[in-house]
């Protein structure tokens, strides 16, 4: 049985005050994959580059404008109902305070503090390349 394929772009938010610290949201109740953590982002629509996909996303669920910066990972991972194709891209807001319209949850962490958090698998060999300081320069 083959599963559907998504591409979903992502950003590595860092905080306002702490830029050790990264934007992370959690998913929705009821939902697929409910109540796990994993990077603000979406699914990029048919038409949209990354970089246009990632920030209406983010101005649809946090309320912010970004500024999206380079491509920093890129990953595959198959759950039981679809395959999502994961890019994550360096990021920042430039207007807008993140609001969770999209999310249950929002919080800035540092990596070692998302490592306590159930996050998505997609997300988890991210957080370990993120963790390990193997995503290069950061903006």
């Amino acid at each position: 049985m083959t599963t559907r394929t998504v591409r979903v772009v992502a950003a590595l938010i860092p905080g306002p005050v702490d830029t050790q610290r990264f934007l992370v949201q959690q998913r929705l109740p009821g939902g697929s994959r409910a109540l796990l953590w994993e990077f603000p982002g979406g699914k990029v629509e048919a038409g949209e580059t990354d970089e246009v996909a990632l920030a209406r996303e983010c101005r649809e669920e946090l309320d912010v404008e970004l500024a999206v910066g380079r491509r920093l990972w890129e990953g595959k991972h198959t759950y039981p109902d679809l395959t999502v194709e994961l890019v994550l891209y360096a990021a920042r807001v430039v207007s807008g305070e993140p609001k969770p319209l999209g999310a249950h949850a929002l919080a800035f962490h540092t990596p070692v503090e998302m490592q306590t958090l159930p996050f998505c698998e997609a997300d988890i060999p991210l957080l370990d390349e993120l963790v390990a300081g193997r995503l290069g320069a950061l903006d």
